[in-house]
């Protein structure tokens, strides 16, 4: 049975012919490390809203989903993305099983902010496909959408869109995992400056998130962070390591090898154990 998995959430800016991703996830497959990948594909979603005559619209780092993207977006996510990972990584020798947020009901939400439609806020997950998935030796590719809880609302058991940086923080925290790690399009989180941050403690990233300093689609990644980081569990390992998260270029050739090997280049934010 897998120990405690490693949450990655993988953009779909990332993916590029220099991207090694999908081989790093198949030689940690194989090295008997467990993980869980959450994947975006805003960029995609966005393609495909524009051919439809539906320009994209964000408020706070999030899309804004009406019910004609909101198709779109179940569409390119469970379909072309997901099931194009996933191939990916039976083609490179890996497991893995394709899911979305909403099978196995994975993860239940309500709406939280008529601005933005049909955009779901987590009030629960229920990892139990999660674990069948990595117990039997496979890498759950997670799609961010999510149900609507059955409260008796219009949208009551229908697909809600969420941002997949929220979805994979929500699914580190409730897994207990030991590494939480974005793999993006930037070099890692900035200070004032535009100067990478190499370390950041939780407190230090909760005043840069509430300054300003922290901006656009970088919110709901630090954010999630600081879910994952709520974690508590006891420490793993040799080193005995508190709960870490990481945001780093996965545009460089086996950045998350290396960062799951302790020699991450971007930003760490540690947590604490609880006392």
């Amino acid at each position: 049975m897998p120990g405690l998995p490693v949450v990655v959430k993988i953009g779909g800016s990332t993916l590029g012919s220099h991207d090694t991703s999908l081989r790093d996830l198949v030689t940690l497959q194989q090295e008997g490390t467990a993980a869980v990948v959450v994947h975006g594909g805003g960029n995609v979603i966005s393609e495909w809203m524009q051919r439809q005559g539906i320009p994209p619209r964000f408020v706070r780092g999030l899309r804004v989903t009406d019910a004609a993207s909101l198709e779109i977006v179940v569409a390119v996510l469970t379909g072309l993305i997901n099931k194009e990972l996933v191939s990916g990584l039976h083609a490179l020798g890996g497991k893995a099983i394709g899911i979305s947020g909403i099978d196995g009901g994975l993860l239940e939400a309500r709406i939280a902010d008529p601005e933005l439609g049909f955009v779901g806020e987590i009030q629960q997950v229920n990892g139990g496909a999660l674990q069948v998935i990595l117990d039997s030796g496979y890498i759950p590719i997670v799609a961010p959408l999510a149900m609507h809880c059955h409260d008796g609302s219009d949208h009551a058991g229908r697909a809600l869109n969420m941002n997949g940086d929220t979805v994979a923080g929500e699914l580190a925290h409730a897994l207990g995992a030991e590494r939480l790690i974005f793999l993006t399009d930037v070099e890692g989180i900035m200070d004032g400056n535009g100067r990478v941050i190499p370390r950041l403690d939780r407190r230090t990233a909760s005043l840069l998130s509430t300054s300003g300093v922290i901006r656009g689609g970088m919110i709901p990644k630090l954010d999630a962070c600081m879910r994952a980081l709520e974690v508590q569990h006891s420490p793993q390992g040799p080193a005995g390591q508190a709960p870490v998260a990481y945001v780093v270029d996965g545009r460089r050739p086996e950045a998350l090898l290396d960062c799951v090997r302790g020699i991450a280049t971007g930003t760490s934010i540690i947590g604490d154990f609880a006392r």
